[in-house]
């Protein structure tokens, strides 16, 4: 099976690109590729550009693992997400996100945990859709929300499921900017350059002081909910649902 990204340096910039050939779906496999990259960035002192090929970002953390898999299972894809989340809102060096697509939750966690986000233009949408497929929110997911999103979005991201387009996404708090599609590229490596001039040791530090309060929270909220417990119990429910209310995009 070949990875499902691909690391590419270029002097100060690293980029990871996610590419499974389908949605760049949240699998344990990707989410263990990406700590992987992450790792390999961070070793490199590099300046981060996260993106994608294909019509998605990310179609989210893997269904079928919600619907079909063991509470390990579950608790695994859900521990190495969150922990990636935080990682990247705590990266001692920038993280630049280029969004070509659809991203569902768990892509739109790594886009609010990220500082620089760029969204192409076009029909396609971002946001937190957990309560329209019947899920419950992780708390986790809550705090990395509510340190990005707007105060008239929070709400209607948080607790409705609404999904955005890239334009309004912008005025929600998900993105920073858009350009059109075709410029994509160009603008993240723009972006991640101009960060070249800035000094990154003072951005680590700054960062960290600056989310502190957030950091916490999803810290706390990951050590409290993201048990085996947690799992069995998602397991246990799933067994009393009819199949026809399962989890589903």
């Amino acid at each position: 099976m070949s990875k499902p990204l691909t690391y590419l340096r270029a002097g100060p910039v690293s980029e990871i690109i996610m590419n499974d050939g389908k949605a760049n779906v949240m699998s344990v496999v990707m989410l263990s590729e990406l700590h992987a990259a992450f790792d390999k960035a961070e070793s490199d002192r590099a300046i981060v550009i996260l993106s994608a090929r294909g019509r998605h970002f990310s179609g989210g953390f893997d269904l079928n693992v919600f619907a079909r898999g063991s509470a390990g299972d579950i608790h695994q894809m859900l521990k190495l997400g969150s922990e990636l989340a935080l990682r990247i809102l705590s990266f001692p060096r920038p993280v630049v996100v280029a969004c070509n697509g659809n991203a569902f939750p768990m892509g739109a966690f790594l886009i609010l945990s990220s500082d620089i986000r760029i969204a192409a233009q076009g029909s396609y949408k971002i946001g937190m859709n957990e309560v329209a497929i019947g899920l419950t929110v992780p708390r986790f997911a809550i705090e990395v929300a509510r340190q990005r999103l707007t105060p008239p979005y929070f709400s209607r991201a948080v607790a409705t499921g609404q999904m955005f387009g890239p334009d309004e996404a912008v005025s929600a708090g998900f993105f920073d900017w858009t350009v059109p599609a075709a410029d994509l590229g160009a603008a993240a490596q723009q972006a991640a350059e101009a960060l070249t001039a800035i000094d990154l040791e003072a951005h680590a530090a700054t960062k960290l002081r600056a989310r502190e309060p957030a950091i916490k929270a999803i810290r706390d909220a990951i050590d409290t909910d993201i048990t085996l417990a947690y799992a069995e119990g998602r397991v246990a429910r799933r067994a009393m649902q009819p199949r026809d209310t399962q989890p589903r995009r």
